[in-house]
């Protein structure tokens, strides 16, 4: 157990106990529009899966005005009013599969506040444990709070970034039908994923953001339909700018031997996420 803490407030650590179901895996697989059957009962997790579990369950009185649970709970009491989850890194030690009895312990292992040219920044790093009878998957995500806008932030404009050669891509069009799916799926009701006003008035955003986890698993995606006789050992990804919805984004991957290199790029060629990974 860690000692972290921020102000009066100590982290707890919190052990929960979940499943994928089935039903949760298809609607994955559909939204993602994958090639062939969904994963079924009994069938391995793919990659990040063991998200939609696990989900955000306070009562409806301590949702904050975002749409966020209200912070003072498992997370630290962090005033500042934005909070995006920026990136993770993980590694996966055998395989969780559809429909199994999972449990997960998670605990906030460190805070660290910092000033930017945009004001003041608080980084929270979250460790997560999540096991299966025959497999764990050891998570560290970066979550940053910022200070509430003060300018709007623009339209995606410019030239594109440099862009190595890729083996493997394919696109998704981040619509609202879209963004809201993903925030059902994973009980996501921030409002900058599905409600326009908030998103451009409130946070300044040019419009609909699209949700660093959809990016990451977008991502992974890329290596399960090009790599499906490997096995990840670990993966990681970091966000680089906001994308939106309006345009598609693309999903690109490289492999080299064992090495992973990924992208997610935005309708200018711009890198909205990027990501790498390593096959066992």
């Amino acid at each position: 157990m860690s000692n972290v803490s921020y102000g009066s407030w100590t982290a707890t650590p919190e052990d929960r106990v979940d499943s994928v179901t089935p039903a949760m895996a298809a609607r994955l697989h559909l939204l993602l529009d994958a090639p062939g059957p969904a994963p079924s009962a009994g069938d391995a997790l793919p990659p990040l899966w063991h998200w939609l579990a696990f989900l955000p369950d306070v009562a409806q009185a301590l949702i904050g005005p975002d749409g966020h649970p209200k912070k003072g709970g498992f997370l630290p009491p962090v005033e500042l009013p934005r909070r995006m989850f920026v990136g993770a890194r993980y590694q996966f030690e055998g395989k969780l599969h559809v429909g199994e009895s999972l449990t997960r312990h998670g605990e906030v292992t460190a805070i660290t506040v910092k000033e930017g040219s945009s004001g003041t920044l608080v980084f929270v790093t979250v460790a997560y444990r999540t096991s299966g009878a025959s497999g764990v998957v050891l998570e560290e995500q970066d979550i940053v709070y910022r200070e509430a806008a003060t300018t709007k932030v623009p339209e995606p404009s410019g030239e594109a970034d440099e862009q190595p050669s890729w083996d493997y891509e394919f696109s998704l069009d981040p619509t609202p039908p879209l963004l809201v799916r993903f925030s059902a799926l994973t009980y996501n009701a921030h409002r900058i994923h599905y409600d326009r006003q908030w998103a451009t008035e409130e946070e300044g955003y040019p419009g609909l953001v699209v949700h660093g986890p959809l990016q990451a698993v977008a991502l992974a995606e890329v290596l399960r339909r090009s790599q499906p006789s490997l096995d990840l050992a670990t993966f990681s990804f970091k966000s680089s700018r906001p994308a939106f919805d309006g345009h598609p984004l693309w999903f690109k991957g490289r492999v080299e031997g064992l090495d992973a290199h990924l992208g997610a790029y935005n309708h200018l060629g711009q890198l909205t996420t990027q990501g790498s990974g390593h096959f066992a």
